[in-house]
């Protein structure tokens, strides 16, 4: 697959391990890492560079925001880390100082209509909302990551639960990346079957898996430092989608003005393409889930309105 994709924070946990998921999957032709540890970036660089003979893949090098003129999809994945004593509302505050610092200088370099930016960096439903509110592009070319990475996570622990390939599960983690995410049980389905009729399957499971989903990102903190390779290949899935314009269904977070939903970003399955959101898919929810998904978002604006004056 061609295409150039730049990571600002490349030199981070989740940054290089994006890269490497990219490079392992083939998914572009030019990996350029940003990163205000540029030689952290340099070395990344050259450590998947002396990769290139055995796993292919993309031809990837260092640089900075000049370098990322030109990108098909500009992820960002560069934040700061919460201080002792430091309130969540603080922290947002501050990363929503950098974040348009950086969006700022990306817009600068990548003038061209097609560039799609892809959002990492959390809170990723405020930052993605921030990032269209404030880039000037269309609307559409701005994504988050939102709740890909809690849907891959919860299909793969329900799969460790039921003891079936993971590969095989389908479903959704709507809403917020964070406290108010919501599973969607009645759409989960095991090769395109009822979930409920998989051999191994017992009721209990979907709550036990949603649960360990809900604090993964906290144990993977309290286990090694914070999560990174599965983030990685939950970047990789959008990025696929946009340089192959599949038009894949993904649960990324996109800005809803006028619907029922109000003014906010969050996550809903979305049609996922080179022209960045392609638009929402039709998966029916039940009422409670569709009332837990509204409270969501109501939980999202009162973030952003505490950061749009920061």
């Amino acid at each position: 697959m061609t295409g150039k994709v730049s990571i600002v924070g490349g030199a981070g946990r989740v940054g290089s391990n994006a890269a490497y998921a990219l490079q392992l999957g083939g998914t572009c032709s030019e990996i350029v890492l940003v990163d205000v540890n540029a030689q952290g970036a340099q070395g990344e660089a050259l450590d998947l560079t002396h990769g290139r003979a055995g796993a292919g893949g993309p031809r990837v090098t260092a640089g900075d925001y000049p370098d990322t003129a030109g990108s098909d999809v500009v992820v960002v994945t560069a934040g700061l880390r919460r201080r002792p004593e430091e309130s969540r509302l603080e922290l947002i505050a501050r990363n929503a100082a950098l974040f348009r610092d950086i969006i700022a200088n990306v817009a600068k370099a990548n003038t061209s209509p097609d560039t799609i930016l892809l959002v990492v960096t959390n809170p990723v439903d405020v930052l993605t909302y921030l990032a269209a509110a404030e880039l000037g592009w269309p609307q559409a070319r701005t994504l988050g990551l939102g709740t890909v990475l809690d849907t891959q996570r919860f299909l793969s622990l329900l799969g460790e639960r039921m003891g079936v390939d993971p590969a095989g599960l389908d479903g959704y983690i709507l809403g917020e990346h964070g406290d108010s995410m919501v599973p969607i049980y009645s759409s989960l389905r095991y090769y395109g079957r009822p979930v409920n009729e998989a051999a191994g399957y017992a009721p209990q499971m979907e709550a036990e898996a949603f649960e360990a989903t809900r604090t993964a990102g906290a144990e993977c903190l309290r286990l090694k430092g914070g999560a990174g390779y599965a983030v990685g290949v939950a970047i990789r899935q959008v990025v696929e989608a946009i340089l192959g314009d599949t038009g894949r269904v993904l649960p990324v977070s996109t800005v809803h003005r006028g619907d029922e939903y109000g003014d906010v970003a969050f996550s809903l399955p979305t049609k996922v393409g080179r022209r960045g959101f392609l638009g929402y898919a039709d998966v029916a929810l039940t009422e409670e889930e569709r009332r837990a998904v509204g409270q969501s978002a109501g939980v999202l604006k009162k973030t952003v309105a505490s950061v749009q004056g920061a």
